[in-house]
């Protein structure tokens, strides 16, 4: 990052910055899930469908999006994702029914759809090809990082504002557009295919390497049951299941968000030097021993140390992922195709936190048993899909056309 030029570096920071935010307004839900249970008078699992119907259409949000990024640029379909979902967002502390509230969330989810395609395309196109693994475990880090935001913000002002207030305060990433205007140029790439009047037709791409978007779509299925798999009932999992308070569940998410963020970090810069691969394997491989710690522990600090871990390997397999899926496709179709194919596997995950609260349900209340199911099988079969890819490492996307570097 050092030998980044200015530019680089904030095209970088509201890369990043842009999928953080859209992460926190994400999490903020999943801090508040027995709150919206208890004063809409129904039940986790009930509410749980908000996460399920927001994870659902962000495939549109991606197609959507993409599909305008690739024509108008991405830098000012960015700052419109972020406008809509930070209005969605405010909105969501108004809703007066749960039917309405999920009507936001289901617009909410639209928005936040096309931020990662859009955001992570910028960033791969501007930052130089010998650092894209370092910017894409970076960049995968804002996820995590919205995470933590949303985890202390829960932990510092949920007892003073409650529910509502914790959405008011989720329309705060509208303070970004600012700095995206003056400071963020256009994608060099875009601007370069735009003189050259390169189509971006997206079905013809589909059409010619469909095996490869089958993989891809089969591959973010996988990766989206896994982070959120570990994620979005962990809360619920340590305030129902382990009782623990308010200030308790902060810490703890605290913890697992920043070992979550130097995963994906640490994971993604070494892709760089084992390759893709290696590194996701790897990955997910050493999350399989930490299951039991994770899931099946008692006290706040056993319970703390197997979430660290845990999240340290999740979210590292995942810090490969912007770089090597913006390397397995066209040059033409970079907006667009990574976060449909991303969010696809998406809707395919999007029963996640319904099915493991279900689980949890019929087997008394063990919320831990159903992440533990969910997780350990699709860390073996990220192994597996894997396996059989195809390795990008070297690719050049900086250019006019993706080639190997020499």
């Amino acid at each position: 990052m050092i030998n980044w030029t200015p530019t680089q570096r904030n095209v970088a920071f509201a890369s990043f910055a842009s999928w953080t935010l859209d992460a926190f307004d994400f999490f903020i839900l999943v801090f508040v899930l027995s709150d919206l249970a208890e004063n809409f008078h129904t039940s986790i699992s009930e509410v749980s469908i908000a996460i399920m119907l927001t994870l659902a259409v962000r495939p549109v949000g991606a197609l959507l999006f993409g599909r305008l990024a690739e024509k108008y640029g991405r830098r000012p379909i960015l700052m419109v994702n972020i406008v809509l979902f930070s209005l969605f967002e405010l909105l969501s502390a108004w809703s007066p029914t749960f039917a309405v509230f999920l009507i936001f969330r289901v617009i909410y989810g639209v928005a936040m759809g096309g931020v990662w395609g859009v955001a992570s395309s910028l960033a791969m196109e501007t930052i130089p090809d010998r650092s894209r693994g370092l910017m894409s475990g970076i960049f995968q880090a804002g996820y995590p990082c919205g995470y933590l935001l949303a985890s202390i913000i829960f932990g510092l002002f949920y007892s003073l504002v409650g529910w509502r207030g914790m959405f008011l305060i989720g329309a705060l990433p509208i303070l970004l557009l600012p700095f995206i205007w003056f400071y963020v140029p256009e994608s060099p790439v875009w601007l370069a295919a735009r003189e050259r009047k390169e189509s971006s037709a997206l079905l013809p791409v589909i059409r010619t390497h469909w095996k490869l978007c089958v993989f891809m779509v089969l591959l973010m299925a996988c990766f989206n049951f896994f982070s959120h798999g570990t994620q979005d009932l962990y809360p619920t999992f340590l305030k129902v299941q382990h009782h623990f308070d308010p200030h308790t569940v902060s810490i703890i998410a605290i913890c697992y968000n920043i070992a979550a963020m130097l995963g994906g970090i640490f994971f993604g810069s070494l892709s760089e030097k084992i390759g893709r691969k290696k590194a996701i394997i790897l990955a997910a491989i050493l999350a399989l021993p930490i299951l039991p710690l994770w899931a099946f522990s008692s006290g706040s600090l056993a319970i703390g140390v197997g979430a660290f871990l845990m999240q340290f390997m999740v979210q590292g397999a995942w810090g490969v992922i912007p770089t090597y899926l913006t390397e397995l496709v066209p040059a033409n179709a970079r907006a667009v195709l990574p976060g449909f194919v991303y969010q696809l596997g998406n809707l395919i995950a999007s029963v996640n936190a319904t099915l493991q609260s279900k689980i949890a349900e019929t087997h008394g209340g063990d919320y831990g048993l159903a992440m533990a199911i969910i997780a350990g099988t699709v860390a073996v079969l990220i192994c597996v899909l894997v396996a059989f890819g195809r390795e990008t490492r070297g690719i050049e996307i900086s250019g006019a056309v993706a080639s190997p570097r020499h």
